[in-house]
């Protein structure tokens, strides 16, 4: 092994590890300049940058010498932010250099401030019964969700969903529904004074694309019935009146989980039925009795898991009390005789104007 030696009248050099002799490069570069200026060579100039070179230039180093002293700060308090929350050294300013070397700056997010990732908005999935699918039709959807189980209380509507149900036993729900237009064009919106007056002639000729709309007996009881409905007025006042009474004017929860569990006729619908055939109603079945129950809201038969069910159940309630309870009783027929013959006050005494 060899000893290195110093040299009398040589200058020493620090050995600075593996990175070389700086003192040997700094010599060596002061003997180049020499001979340049005894050769006489001009020493080589530098190709000067252009000022937005020399700007992003600079613009990167600052941002280079920011983002390392921020590094240490930015590291202990990203841990704790979670994974949507960016550190203080991702939010610095990024640069982007495009295919033509221009190099662009990225927005600055102060420190000390924390971006927050949004997630996209899930929408959410509404349930209803099971007899509604992702494959059924708008129109037939749109009735579950705002009709079918809220309770009716109006004559004229009451009637409609009563024919509507008799309709049932030919067409289902969605051709009857598409086709609500026509049956109320054919039948007067459904006023039952309209349709007790329908002749035979014009039943026969409600015809949809050369068929009739039902079939004709179908057609000659929904006549009849609305001849009987009108006798059902007169004794309950209303159509309501008489329907409601049946469920003690108050909607029946049936709270069925599963669509196998909903009947298709209850002994409260066999109940109603034997009534409106004794009282002269057609076509008017337990089935068809407890269909329009259920679309009329007088039970409840939405699942408890469908999102109806809770708003059908927590509808307010109108008074179902027949409107006569609300009047003054009308006075008897002889009392108003003696009155008319004691005075000229009268309503039927006065001459017409």
């Amino acid at each position: 092994m060899s000893v290195a030696t110093e040299k009398p009248g040589e200058e020493t050099r620090s050995i600075l590890a593996p990175t070389g002799n700086r003192v040997r490069v700094f010599e060596e570069q002061r003997g180049k300049e020499e001979m340049r200026k005894k050769s006489g060579e001009k020493p080589k100039k530098v190709a000067s940058k252009s000022p937005a070179e020399a700007a992003a230039t600079a613009f990167a180093r600052c941002n280079i010498s920011a983002d390392s002293s921020s590094d240490s700060s930015s590291s202990s308090s990203s841990s704790s932010r979670g994974s949507n929350v960016k550190s203080g050294k991702s939010m610095g300013s990024r640069r982007i250099k495009n295919s033509n070397g221009v190099v662009k700056a990225a927005k600055v997010v102060p420190a000390g401030v924390e971006a927050l990732t949004l997630s996209p908005a899930v929408p959410l999935i509404v349930k209803r019964c099971d007899w509604i699918t992702p494959n059924s039709e708008q129109l037939y959807t749109s009735f579950h969700d705002e009709e079918w189980g809220v309770p009716v209380h109006d004559d004229i509507k009451l009637f409609e969903l009563l024919v509507f149900s008799q309709a049932l036993a030919e067409l289902s729900w969605p051709v009857i529904l598409s086709k609500r237009s026509i049956f109320r064009k054919f039948f007067n919106d459904f006023d039952p004074t309209s349709v007790a007056n329908i002749d035979d002639e014009r039943l026969l000729s409600m015809r949809v694309h050369g068929s009739t709309l039902l079939s004709e007996p179908k057609l000659r009881a929904i006549v009849d019935n609305a001849k009987q409905l009108q006798k059902i007025q007169q004794e309950f006042g209303s159509f309501n009146n008489y329907c409601w009474r049946f469920v003690n004017h108050k909607p029946i929860k049936s709270g069925f989980r599963y669509a196998r569990q909903v009947p298709a006729k209850t002994p409260k619908s066999e109940l109603i039925s034997k009534d409106l055939i004794q009282r002269g109603f057609r076509c008017v079945g337990p089935t068809v009795v407890y269909s329009f129950m259920q679309v009329a809201g007088l039970v409840n038969d939405h699942l408890v898991t469908c999102f109806r069910y809770n708003e059908c159940s927590h509808c307010p309630a109108k008074d179902p009390r027949p409107q006569l309870d609300k009047r003054e009783e009308a006075p008897p027929r002889d009392a108003v005789e003696e009155k008319c013959t004691s005075d000229n006050s009268c309503p039927e005494s006065k001459p017409s104007t």
